[in-house]
């Protein structure tokens, strides 16, 4: 069976939620297409504006990072069951951002994917290669030990449901892309890696995204590889072009 793309837009720190809801409405006619699934997923503090404003469109709204926790002395965080309450549906995990400046590492991922999959919440588990690693040699090292850490304890049934997203650190938000040979060499290896863990059958019903300055002009080169089965798009999810993006079949 064909995997169903899936194009998600991380608004990362952006938008008030008067202007979230500004957005939607702008993007919601660019945005309409039933081949494809959409995901916005926006600031905690403008998820439940979002759910609102998508109401009866083809949109589903994801959050951008939660705990591990349902609940307890956690200041600052948002428990999943918080999410599922409002009608979240997906929700980013292991951004290279987060890992960055938030000290996340591959051990708090796999306790917050766990968990997600725990509370019906549909992760997009964020891996991906510094511009070092790279030009070391390393990525696909690199990349397979971020998938099975990530994926300890997952069932293959939950493992399935899964999005995840490639994200080429040296990539994101810079302007450069990695050409369409080099994302889908990685996102092979993801499917590989998922095979030796699980089996074919799982490794064939994963969904693996490819993000890192993908816009309208290029999107349509990378979704036509076997392997990469949507995009997780940053900056161009802000604006008008998001469509193009989500309509690359057209």
């Amino acid at each position: 069976m064909a995997r169903k793309k899936i194009i998600a837009g991380n608004w990362k720190m952006n938008k008030t939620p008067s202007e979230a809801v500004a957005l939607i409405n702008e993007l919601k006619p660019l945005v309409a297409n039933d081949e494809v699934d959409v995901v916005f997923c926006v600031p905690a503090i403008d998820l439940s504006v979002a759910i609102d404003a998508v109401k009866g469109s083809n949109i589903e709204i994801g959050a951008e990072n939660m705990y591990f926790e349902e609940s307890g002395a956690y200041t600052g965080e948002i428990a999943p069951n918080m999410l599922t309450d409002l009608g979240v549906k997906y929700v980013i995990i292991g951004h290279s951002e987060r890992r960055e400046y938030f000290a996340e590492t591959d051990e708090t991922v796999n306790k917050k994917v766990l968990k997600a999959f725990e509370h019906d919440i549909t992760p997009i588990i964020c891996c991906g290669e510094s511009l070092t690693q790279r030009e070391q040699g390393i990525t696909i090292d690199w990349i397979r030990q971020q998938i099975k850490i990530a994926f300890l304890n997952v069932t293959a049934d939950q493992a399935k449901k899964a999005v995840i997203a490639y994200e080429p650190i040296w990539a994101i938000g810079t302007g450069k892309t990695a050409t369409s040979d080099q994302a889908e060499e990685v996102c092979a290896a993801i499917r590989q890696v998922i095979g030796e863990i699980y089996d074919d059958a799982t490794a064939e019903a994963i969904r693996i995204q490819y993000g890192g300055s993908m816009n309208a002009g290029n999107a349509a080169e990378l979704l036509a590889k076997p392997d990469i089965d949507g995009g997780l798009v940053g900056g161009a999810s802000l604006k008008p072009e998001f469509g193009q993006i989500v309509n690359y079949n057209k």
